[in-house]
């Protein structure tokens, strides 16, 4: 997560804002608080689904393009991010609370926890920030990290160690004009100091004893992956924040431009930059991208491909050097109004690629359903950056708070990245909770760790992608880009700010003619970027858009009802408007009063739901806080915009979001009747609803056989999540 704002859904068709929001009736709303302090065993618990402690027969490693354990077997990650960016939060937890969070997370499902922002100033981080520069860990915080560590590694959770995110510098780290640098975005590529600082801080993390653990991080196999810098970049028109940083890129480009060009080359460009002599030849800026001669545009994009490929092979050899054994991720591809190709060029040589992607995030229009937009989805945005070969993984998502459709984004995201065959989704973020008394209230965009809506799916969600429910695609496209295309991509019509509404748009693949479509019907990686022109494709433009394993199908519709469906052995679901759809799955059908919900049937035992005895039941519509409330037109909360950037960015002492309600938060029940159908040999059928400790409410709600199936009623008592069990 960066301070700079998104424009994921800038450019989207305005005729989605035009669903109707008086569907929702606050009358309905009801207390259900997540209570992750109670120390209960819960029948839903998915603890199961790892292997403690984690790490424990060695490294992970990469074997045919996907992440596996020492002995071969694929593993898949599903995970969180510890921040504390709202009041009362805290990202490294006292040591006396870290064992009950570690295992929270691990019942919910989690198996991967990214480590980020922990280069942060301490109370937040790691770095003393009490110090004239930041070279030195605060020994508390330190402390904490390492306790932290090991718990998570006791319940078999995993962790993505980040290592340049959010540090701050100061004028005694021997770095010119710090003050005015914030996280030093851009800089860290080129700058010398920064570079220098950047490996020292590496070095130091790295070669570091944890006490708990009795292993250097170098040599922790809990570690899975380690990321080198987050949603940072640099490229064409890039503008320094000072003299000196302008100067330094300068002196770079003008060495490189010796190195790497002709005499007649250099002097034709020196011709067209009216040059005369030996004086520096000036960079081209921003707004001259489509005035530039061809040539000359080339010939600055080669320049920050080439600064970007030096730093990462640099780095990854300093690193491993050091000794390093986890998999290399460079930085993630974060901006889909902005083509991505001439860094993916630098990136695919690492280990693994890796995306960020948001739905309804920051800026545009707000509480819209990702459900009837399937080609501007998550799932297709961030589908561009997977690189055949390499893991692909998905290390920020989110649909935020306030949106009253969050409860699709979790298994809409499992089940197309158990499609598209990907390895890893995390979701931003999850945020502890300093006060035991803290009484659960949603107050950060970001933070699903008291969403009623978003925690249960979560689970749910987790059930289906590291279980591998939904079959990955038949068919994988393999698309390559010419060096050509690549150098090129940044003249193609983007959809970020500046584009004229109706204005013809390459967001987000800028691969002209590709059929968004695609991502949705086949599997898709990138194969090269030094390869032939990228080849025609079609899709079918049906609707619904059927993937080709059959399992997974996207509606579409006028009024704007869309529902997604996943329909496999061990995995069932219907997602978005169901009412207005009525659709039957093989082993679910519904027929319920809500006008929006989820409904996720997931097999707890590995048998096919038709011969499971032990199911997973989330039945999610829309959580919110008591007394919140929204402007006239459901786009925002009463008084404020629906997100905030945050972040060094941020205004000091200014809301992630505008506060709005209080305790206790509220869910939308999902009411009506759930049929089980083709459930083999039952003789019985029954639900356990759970509390927010995931504990049972009351006794088993019996289902009720009928011609249909198993019918069984829910809404009462109030709750999203539920543990099925079958007697044979």
């Amino acid at each position: 997560m960066s301070s700079a704002p998104k424009t994921l859904l800038m450019w989207a068709p305005v005729l989605l804002a035009t669903c109707a929001f008086a569907q929702w009736d606050d009358s309905l709303l009801k207390p259900f608080v997540i209570d992750h302090r109670a120390a209960t065993t819960s029948p839903a618990g998915l603890a199961f689904l790892h292997e403690a402690p984690a790490g424990k027969d060695g490294f992970i490693r990469i074997q045919g393009g996907h992440f596996v354990r020492p002995d071969g077997k694929r593993i898949r990650f599903w995970g969180v991010h510890l921040t504390d960016w709202s009041p009362g939060s805290i990202e490294l937890p006292a040591k006396e609370d870290t064992p009950m969070w570690a295992r929270s997370l691990a019942r919910y499902g989690v198996n991967i926890v990214r480590l980020h922002f922990v280069d942060k100033w301490a109370p937040t981080g790691i770095v003393d920030g009490s110090k004239d520069d930041t070279r030195s860990f605060d020994a508390q915080q330190l402390d904490r990290l390492d306790f932290l560590v090991s718990e998570l590694k006791r319940n078999g959770i995993y962790m993505d160690l980040n290592l340049n995110v959010g540090r701050a510098y100061k004028e005694g780290d021997g770095v010119p004009d710090a003050a005015r640098l914030q996280w030093a975005k851009s800089l860290t590529l080129y700058d010398k100091r920064l570079i220098e600082l950047e490996k020292e801080y590496a070095h130091n993390l790295l070669t570091h004893v944890n006490p708990y653990t009795r292993t250097e991080y170098r040599n922790e196999p809990a570690i899975a992956i380690v990321e080198i810098l987050n949603e940072n970049g640099i490229g064409f028109g890039y503008n320094p924040p000072s003299k000196f940083y302008a100067d330094e890129l300068d002196g770079i480009y003008n060495t490189w431009l010796k190195a790497n060009l002709t005499p007649d080359q250099l002097q034709k460009i020196r011709e067209e930059a009216g040059v005369q002599g030996e004086a520096p030849i000036p960079r081209l800026r921003g707004n001259e991208r489509a005035t530039a001669p061809k040539d000359r545009y080339q010939t600055d994009v080669r320049f920050f491909m080439a600064l970007e490929d030096g730093f990462y092979q640099d780095m990854k050899k300093y690193l491993l050097d050091l000794g390093l054994k986890q998999p290399l991720i460079g930085t993630a591809d974060h901006g889909h109004s902005g083509q991505p190709w001439t860094m993916l060029a630098s990136l695919s040589k690492l280990d693994i690629l890796d995306g960020h992607i948001y739905w309804n995030s920051y800026v545009g229009v707000g509480n819209v359903p990702m459900v009837n937009d399937p080609l501007h989805s998550m799932p297709v945005q961030v589908s561009r950056t997977a690189f055949a070969g390499k893991p692909y993984t998905v290390s920020e998502t989110d649909e935020p708070f306030p949106n009253e459709y969050g409860a699709e984004a979790m298994p809409i995201m499992a089940a197309y990245a158990g499609f598209q065959d990907w390895d890893m989704v995390v979701w931003y973020t999850f945020e502890p909770k300093k006060d035991p008394n803290w009484k659960p209230f949603m107050q950060e965009a970001w933070d699903i760790s008291h969403d009623p809506t978003r925690m249960t799916a979560f689970a749910a969600g987790a059930l289906m992608f590291l279980q591998g429910d939904v079959k990955p695609a038949v068919q994988t496209i393999q698309r390559t880009y010419s060096r050509e295309q690549v150098l090129d991509a940044g003249l193609l019509p983007g959809g970020g700010r500046g584009q004229a509404a109706g204005a013809p748009s390459e967001v987000p693949y800028f691969t002209p003619g590709f059929p968004l479509a695609l991502p949705l019907e086949h599997g898709i990686r990138i194969k090269s970027f030094d390869g032939a022109p990228t080849a025609a494709y079609t899709a079918s433009n049906a609707n619904p858009i059927v993937s080709d394993t059959k399992e997974l199908s996207w509606y579409t519709s006028e009024a704007k009802t869309g529902l997604v469906t996943v329909d496999t052995d061990r995995a069932q679901a219907l997602i978005g408007f169901i009412k207005a759809n009525k659709k039957t799955l093989r082993n679910l059908s519904a027929d319920i009063t809500n006008n929006f919900a989820t409904i996720v049937l997931e097999s707890m035992d590995g048998k096919p739901i038709a011969r499971s005895g032990k199911m997973f039941l989330n039945t999610g519509s829309r959580s919110q806080n008591t007394e919140e409330k929204w402007n006239d037109d459901h786009t925002a909360l009463a008084g404020g915009r629906r997100g905030g950037a945050g972040g060094a960015g941020a205004a000091a002492g200014a809301p992630r979001i505008n506060p709005n309600g209080h305790a206790p938060t509220l869910i939308e029940p999902v009411t009506g009747t759930v049929t089980l159908r083709n459930i083999q040999g039952a003789k019985a059928v029954s639900a356990i609803a759970l509390d927010g400790s995931g504990a049972p409410i009351g006794e088993p709600l019996q289902a009720k056989k009928t011609a249909g199936g198993w019918d069984l009623s829910i809404g009462t008592p109030v709750t999203p999540w539920y543990v099925v069990s079958v007697s044979r």
